[in-house]
């Protein structure tokens, strides 16, 4: 499986990305949503994107937006992992066609809650 971190933060894409590579994910990154897409032009589809809120560039938001807009990203499942808390914001990220969402500081534990309930984490042993 494939996975995609996005995120402006590097600490966070390196959190990420070990708690994922546990997960058996290939693991792309990217800096912002621009990056993003670029990197998805190069790689193909992935099977999920976990993406940060506020970024330069592109938001995730403008990139959730844009790639739901997509048909060859229909199949890619989208979780945003970010600070943005107020259950407005959660709202319009699931409207948009976000599939998860996870409010940053987070804990492996929930990240791989949250990879189980879209059918992509491994079952704990």
């Amino acid at each position: 499986m494939k996975a995609l971190v996005v995120d402006d933060s590097r600490a966070t894409r390196t959190i990420l990305k070990r708690a994922l590579t546990a997960e058996g994910f290939e693991v792309i990154e990217a800096g912002d949503g621009q990056q993003a897409i670029e990197a998805l032009k190069t790689s193909g589809p992935v099977d999920l994107a976990l993406v940060d809120w506020n970024m330069p560039v592109m938001t995730g938001y403008e990139f959730l937006c844009d790639t739901r807009g997509k048909r060859e990203f229909d199949r890619m499942s989208i979780m945003m992992v970010t600070t943005e808390t107020e259950i407005a914001q959660v709202q319009r990220a699931l409207d948009a066609g976000a599939n998860e969402y996870v409010m940053k500081p987070f804990t492996p534990d929930v990240l791989r809650e949250k990879l189980l309930l879209l059918g992509l984490g491994k079952e704990a042993a």
